[in-house]
């Protein structure tokens, strides 16, 4: 009786012999599909943020100025960053830029506010009345924003507009176009107009509280404003974050409605009311594209950075 003995064969020779691995083509395709749903978002991305910031970093080394005596034209030269260094120093920029950011302080916790309140009023009533709500809350937004600084203006009209009849018969004397009121009236027509979009999110977040959690509290004693302040508040923080952040990007952006307010008070809305009026002015008013173009670089890190801090001392975890 013979006993043939086998000897195993190490795992890496066996490995070796086989020649690397390969991954499995379904990997590669899920890969390769993966890319391709997210391909449409990256080129947009490339084409409407990557490639005009470029192009507005590469303006802003150029200046037009004049050849020779004066006569010969506009040449085009390189300049380095002596816009930046220009805007810098540039009062009526930051002058601009700490105006809208005092209005900003004001306004965006105002609208917020009024975006909660609603959202947790919303959030009371049966689901099927609160789709009905929150479309009509949802109409103002709908409206362009040009649409509705014009429809507002008109309604602001001290010779074609209600609102000064009605305040009048109240014994108000209100003029909605002079240079202490032109704030508050471009405040309300920036908070109907997105107060709510603002609902809308801050309203998704809390029907994506468990129901549980009020049921318990309730079970505990506790009444509905106990409720909305000790656990309906917490648990939308986010979307008040995400809706500040929003709002500050979108204010010292803002353009439309001042730009309109200027044809009716143009001794107050001057050409450098704010950050944006006073890059439009400089881009096709002076025709100084790179000074605007540096302008605009400025304004984009600034907003950047109020955006980070923002952030970043509003979204910490709650202990």
């Amino acid at each position: 009786m013979s006993i043939t003995a086998t000897t195993a064969e190490p795992t890496g020779a066996a490995d070796a012999r086989r020649g690397p691995r390969r991954t499995p083509r379904w990997h590669t395709l899920r890969a390769l599909k993966g890319a391709a749903f997210a391909a449409p978002f990256f080129v947009g991305f490339l084409f409407v943020f990557v490639i005009p910031v470029g192009y507005a970093v590469y303006e802003s080394l150029f200046s037009e100025r004049s050849s020779g005596l004066g006569i010969g034209g506009q040449e085009r030269v390189f300049v380095g960053l002596d816009n930046f260094s220009r805007a810098l120093d540039d009062g009526a920029f930051w002058a601009s830029v700490g105006r809208v950011l005092v209005f900003a302080c004001v306004q965006i916790p105002l609208m917020l506010a009024l975006a909660l309140a609603m959202a947790l009023l919303l959030d009371q009533i049966a689901t099927r009345t609160a789709h009905r709500f929150r479309l009509a809350f949802l109409v103002p937004y709908m409206i362009p924003g040009v649409v509705a600084a014009l429809m507002w203006m008109y309604l602001y009209s001290p010779r074609l507009g209600p609102l000064t009849d009605a305040l009048g018969v109240l014994g108000v004397d209100a003029d909605f176009y002079a240079s202490e009121m032109l704030w508050v009236s471009m405040g309300n027509l920036l908070t109907w107009h997105g107060v709510g979009y603002n609902m809308l999110i801050i309203y998704g977040a809390l029907r994506a509280v468990p129901r549980e959690v009020f049921d318990a509290a309730r079970v505990d004693g506790a009444g509905e404003l106990r409720i909305a302040w000790s656990i309906k508040v917490p648990f939308v923080r986010g979307a008040l974050v995400l809706t500040g952040m929003l709002a500050i990007i979108q204010m010292l952006q803002i353009f439309n409605e001042p730009l309109l307010f200027r044809q009716v008070a143009p001794e107050t809305v001057t050409k450098s009311y704010t950050p944006i009026m006073l890059i439009y002015y400089q881009a096709f008013d002076s025709n100084d594209y790179g000074y605007a173009a540096a302008l605009s670089v400025i304004l984009a890190l600034v907003v950047g950075a109020i955006s980070f801090i923002f952030y970043k001392f509003t979204n910490r975890p709650q202990s």
